[in-house]
């Protein structure tokens, strides 16, 4: 089964809902030539393991239907080389991840928005975080088929 890792700083809140929002994408088949039978799951570079999503993130989550028991997990190295693709939501969170596992890995390390980092919405309120969804929402279906589906 094919792993898809996404990454950011603490787990609670970009990268849970990025893993959220991808499992519903792929559940509902809106990601062109990428079956739903692929492992997601989410990790923290700076994470403490079996801190629950933040309030917010949970609330942005649940308006779009997704319950999300998703606890922090602090990103290893052996996370992201079990991986077939780790997806960061910043280019620092990319550098991090690469540096762990030096420039022998097979796992494809990428930006999930390829344009610009995805910001850290902790202690912005609300509205921070339902940006971060949205935002998820827009790159995920297109980023998701452009580096999972099968090229032909």
């Amino acid at each position: 089964m094919r792993t898809v890792l996404f990454i950011c700083t603490g787990n609670t809140c970009r990268s849970p809902m990025a893993e959220g929002i991808a499992r519903q994408l792929l559940d509902d088949g809106a990601v062109e030539g990428v079956d739903s039978g692929l492992f997601i799951a989410s990790a923290g570079v700076f994470a403490s393991d079996g801190v629950p999503i933040s309030p917010e993130s949970a609330d942005a989550l649940a308006r779009r239907g997704i319950q999300a028991d998703i606890r922090s997990t602090r990103l290893t190295p052996e996370m992201i080389q079990k991986a077939d693709l780790v997806l960061g939501m910043t280019a620092s969170h990319v550098q991090a991840a690469r540096m762990m596992v030096g420039e022998d890995s097979n796992t494809l390390i990428e930006r999930v928005d390829p344009d610009r980092d995805i910001e850290d919405p902790i202690g912005m309120g609300q509205d921070a975080y339902d940006r971060v969804a949205e935002r998820l929402d827009e790159v995920l279906p297109e980023r998701l088929r452009s580096l999972l589906a099968p090229s032909g």
